[in-house]
């Protein structure tokens, strides 16, 4: 039966697809160390640095990106990019690894997975949302991710008209997108 520890952390878990990191422990005054012990105990596993999965906690398709949101240490990162338009269902965009945005101040002191694309930028908090309770830039901010990366014309468009169609942008975010794909301004 789990202690004390594991049952402080389960209610951070279940808001993150069953993972929690030092700093989570740490926010709720448990010392970091202690997932260390759930990990040997095989309550948790330890998934990468300063990142833990709790046992108990079903495994879902969306793991991989609540992993990439909590990969950065110390901070947390936003999916965006390419890997936004696809879970928006935007465009036909089919990303090889999981785009994550992060501060532009943040400087990873290990080495960035492969399965990983590191983009630095301050998101605004109106440019953030949530799919699934993963963090992830809104629709607008993912096209217009999209139009700066130079997606290709067919798939931005097809952005647009998806997020026009499902009302998913606000009449002066659609016009700014066809604005900038247009040319008519700088990204």
């Amino acid at each position: 039966m789990p202690g004390r520890i594991y049952t402080q952390l389960l209610g951070v878990a279940y808001a993150q697809n069953g993972f929690v990191t030092s700093a989570d422990a740490k926010a709720l005054g448990i010392n970091p160390l202690r997932l260390q012990d759930l990990a040997r105990r095989g309550t948790a596993e330890k998934v990468g640095h300063g990142l833990y999965r709790l046992a108990g906690i079903p495994a879902t398709p969306l793991d991989a990106y609540m992993e990439a949101t909590l990969w950065p240490h110390g901070v947390r990162g936003v999916l965006s990019h390419e890997t936004a338009l696809d879970l928006h269902e935007l465009c036909d965009v089919n990303p090889a690894r999981i785009h994550v945005t992060v501060p532009k101040a943040y400087r990873p002191r290990r080495e960035i997975p492969k399965r990983y694309v590191l983009h630095g930028r301050n998101l605004a908090a109106r440019e953030q949302t949530l799919y699934d309770g993963i963090p992830i830039v809104t629709p607008f901010r993912a096209i217009l991710d999209g139009i700066e990366r130079r997606l290709g014309d067919q798939l931005v468009d097809q952005a647009i008209e998806n997020a026009e169609r499902r009302g998913l942008l606000r009449p002066d975010e659609l016009e700014l997108a066809k604005a900038r794909v247009a040319g008519l301004l700088a990204v």
